[in-house]
């Protein structure tokens, strides 16, 4: 039987899983490729940490280079995370013409247009099922089952650390600070969350599936990116009255030569599918031109989850090599020579229901001085919510938009911060309605 080699980079949480699932699985594995797939190196900087698992100390090593120069080497799993040397182990397994099978959102995200070009040009894959959603498979999905379709749109749920933070303070009504707290005790969110909390790593993702969806290459700048920080229990408690949930939200859309491309606090309709999905749980919503709107769900991290996802990527390309074949689909699901340019529309441009909630002083004329400026700035209110909850002097206002302009929106909260009847920063939150 034909021995296929794999070079695991970086042993941490994920390559642990990645290690467990050859051990568990080898008989399973080779009987679906065909061939024996063999763990034949692990490179970590730390080979000495027990992982839990036991490991033949002769596939340990410290030397990257042994493993992206070693002839015997088929595919690397570069699993180390961030942007370098990730990207420089990368173009150099590349350039050796080693598969890559990756976990790694940020790389592709922002440096996806030097390495997929470099890949496609050399004739090896670069697959990252595990990029995205963790052991959800849409990429897969969107590649091939779903390669007749023309996507216009994809909405995501995709960060599990924001989900089960918003989750919790909705069901608790607790406060943002004390559940990231909790949430990191518990290890549902790192020390440093930023990336996280912020947007960030949903951004990472999205640009992936956008580039996917719609066969361009949408930059990482490109997508506006608000993060979940300024959420209060208040507004998840308003946003139950009108009938909403509130989710940190990955869209995607394609319209005639136009994409847009945003994350940020979104408020769905409670009765969404999207809006079902609580806890760690992460949700990708599609929406073709044939098959309709389909919705993969799953965990959307951890270690077993992520690692099975990883090593559906190195099955994939373990069979192309048994079979002789080579790149047979691109990254990007076309060619790159095929990928469409788009322009991605300014946030500024954006059309949508509005959610405002302004803190002012507990006085006469407040709520005319309010809605005076909104009908300047041409935004009409749907309905309100000024309930009897004195905080010192202040009292909260809520607002519901009909369909407005976000330049128009900004435009107005900036002059109404300017007024001595506001005693905090008014907070707005976008509504999400036509969702397919």
């Amino acid at each position: 039987m034909r021995t296929i080699n794999v070079g695991l980079l970086g042993f941490g949480t994920i390559g642990t899983g990645v290690v467990k699932i050859f051990q568990q699985n080898h008989q399973l594995l080779s009987q679906r490729v065909g061939a024996e797939l063999k763990l034949t190196q692990i490179v970590d900087l730390d080979i000495t940490t027990d992982r839990g698992i036991a490991v033949d100390k002769g596939l340990l090593s410290t030397d990257v280079q042994s493993m992206l120069t070693s002839p015997e080497i088929d595919i690397v799993i570069e699993l180390i995370g961030g942007y370098e040397p990730a990207r420089s182990f990368v173009l150099q397994a590349i350039r050796n013409g080693k598969h890559i099978v990756t976990a790694n959102k940020a790389l592709l995200a922002l440096h996806g247009d030097e390495i997929l070009p470099a890949a496609e040009q050399a004739g090896v894959d670069v697959l990252y099922e595990a990029a995205v959603g963790g052991g959800i498979p849409a990429i897969t999905a969107i590649k091939e089952n779903l390669a007749a379709n023309r996507i216009t749109s994809v909405l995501g749920i995709l960060n599990g650390t924001c989900n089960y933070i918003l989750t919790r303070m909705a069901e608790e009504q607790a406060s943002f600070s004390a559940v990231l707290a909790d949430a990191q005790k518990q290890g549902y969110a790192e020390a440093d969350p930023t990336f996280d909390i912020e947007g960030v790593d949903t951004a990472h993702k999205l640009a992936l599936l956008c580039s996917l969806c719609f066969g361009t290459h949408i930059e990482f700048e490109q997508i506006f990116t608000e993060g979940i920080s300024k959420i209060t229990a208040l507004d998840i408690e308003f946003a139950r009255e009108f009938g909403y949930k509130l989710k940190l939200l990955a869209i995607g859309k394609h319209n005639g030569d136009m994409i847009e491309a945003r994350v940020h606090p979104t408020m769905v309709p409670e009765n969404y599918p999207l809006a079902k999905i609580d806890g760690v749980f992460n949700a990708i919503r599609l929406f073709g031109d044939f098959v309709g709107p389909t919705m993969l769900t799953g965990f959307g991290a951890g270690m077993d989850a992520t690692a099975s996802a990883v090593m559906g990527d190195v099955v994939s390309i373990a069979r192309n090599i048994q079979a002789g074949i080579g790149s047979r689909i691109p990254p990007l699901g076309c060619p790159m020579s095929e990928l469409a340019q788009y322009s991605v529309k300014p946030m500024e441009e954006l059309v949508t229901p509005y959610y405002l909630r302004f803190t002012a002083k507990d006085q006469p004329g407040v709520l005319a001085q309010i809605s005076g400026i909104l009908g300047k700035h041409n935004i009409s209110i749907e309905s309100m919510i000024q309930p009897h909850r004195h905080e010192a002097e202040a009292v909260p206002i809520v607002l519901m938009t009909h369909d407005a302009l976000e330049r128009d929106v900004r435009n107005a909260l900036s002059e109404i911060d300017e007024l001595d009847i506001i005693q905090q920063e008014s907070l707005m939150i976008r509504i999400e309605e036509n969702l397919d």
